[in-house]
């Protein structure tokens, strides 16, 4: 079974190559035009890439052959295909994603090469094998359910990184905070050996931390860069895949263990809540957009983000506010399963409040509250804003 160590060094090549070639990335779009201009809708002055997904990508690749060199990963790639099959989904992911921050493809192309990419999955036996929910019991899925059920989640989970990556560094804080949460989870089920050392799980989750953090120096507001769909489908891919093959092949579990079985219940439940940010953002652009009769692929500004911005929240502060959140969350999941102690509900509800009474009574929301019941005096009144101008990242959905 590979040391935590050796995980840490793969995300760290993830991470490095991420960092370096994103600058070069960045000169080789202004070059070429790849770039997002500034519009109604966004509030950048000026044209920034939005192709910064081939710097991740880059990164993931990299981080990925060192893996496949390290004797301590054999047991991942030497009898399995499955590494294999995430590589062609992600090269199809972030080809969609690429071409739809090149050209702009339709929704429908983009919901086709997703499900392509989940094909591909499918394929190499990347695949859910059971679903489990507390108090429903464990579902074993049939031969013709797991495909769909697989391909359901790849594009469930895309979506929601993409709908998040709205502000900069929100989507690839979010998905460094959560990914690692969910690896350090998935190790310590092999350790508990709830689920097999040859499981891809851990490894996916940990290059999705690297490509992250590699990325976030310059995507961090002010953003120099944007990941675009190319990044924001990658990452999808790499939780989906992670949060799958570990939720969905976790064995059951017949040992009682001390303040770990309340959680250990529900797999597929743990990255629900470990993701919650962006699927709860998802589910109410859903119902949102349904109540109004608008299409799904219709982009607005209601989501979670731009809520906070409405409050006076600046973008700096409505990202970390969203980024403790998740933290919180995941921090609430880990607790029971690192310390072998029943979950202690009080800490995190204080914690909880606190966010919110942060979120709802910070200076700038009061400000914010006083100007809007100003009547209006013919001069157009900025959003309260921190000590440096906020940057957009693509608004596409």
């Amino acid at each position: 079974m590979p040391e935590v160590s050796s995980y840490l060094i793969v995300g760290a090549v993830a991470a490095v190559v991420t960092f370096a070639l994103t600058p070069v990335v960045g000169r080789l779009a202004h070059r070429f035009g790849w770039v997002y201009p500034p519009n109604e809708r966004t509030v950048h002055t000026e044209p920034l890439p939005d192709v910064g997904g081939i710097a991740m990508f880059a990164g993931f690749v990299a981080a990925l052959a060192v893996a496949w060199q390290l004797d301590e990963f054999d047991p991942l790639f030497a009898s399995s295909s499955e590494p294999l099959g995430v590589l062609i989904a992600a090269i199809i992911i972030f080809g969609t994603g690429l071409l739809d921050d090149i050209r702009e493809l339709s929704a429908p192309a983009k919901v086709f090469g997703t499900v392509l990419a989940g094909v591909a999955l499918v394929y190499f036996g990347v695949v859910m094998d059971s679903f489990r929910l507390p108090w429903l019991g464990e579902t074993i899925l049939s031969a013709d359910l797991k495909p769909l059920v697989t391909v359901l989640w790849l594009v469930g989970m895309s979506q929601a990184i993409n709908l998040i990556d709205g502000l900069d560094g929100l989507a690839a804080g979010v998905v460094a905070i959560g990914a690692f949460a969910f690896f350090l989870y998935s190790q310590e089920l092999t350790v508990r050996g709830l689920i097999l050392p040859s499981n891809i799980g851990p490894l996916f989750a940990i290059l999705a931390v690297g490509v992250c953090v590699g990325f976030l120096p310059h995507n961090f507001n002010p953003a120099r860069i944007m990941m675009g769909d190319g990044g924001a489908l990658l990452l999808g891919l790499l939780l989906a895949v992670s949060t799958s093959v570990v939720g969905g092949r976790a064995d059951s579990f017949e040992t009682e263990f001390v303040g770990t079985t309340y959680f250990l219940l529900a797999p597929i439940a743990i990255p629900l809540l470990i993701l919650g940010v962006p699927i709860l953002d998802t589910a109410f652009a859903i119902i949102r957009r349904a109540t109004s009769r608008s299409s799904l692929a219709t982009a607005d500004k209601g989501h979670l983000h731009h809520r906070l911005i409405n409050l006076g929240h600046g973008h700096r502060r409505s990202v970390l506010i969203l980024w403790t959140w998740t933290a919180l969350l995941s921090g609430f999941v880990l607790y029971p399963i690192l310390t072998d102690q029943n979950p202690e509900y009080l800490p995190f509800g204080i914690g909880a409040i606190a966010i919110l009474l942060f979120t709802l009574l910070h200076p700038s929301v009061r400000e914010q509250r006083r100007l809007n019941n100003t009547p209006a005096s013919g001069v157009e009144r900025p959003v309260p804003s921190e000590d440096q101008p906020s940057l957009f990242e693509s608004m596409r959905d």
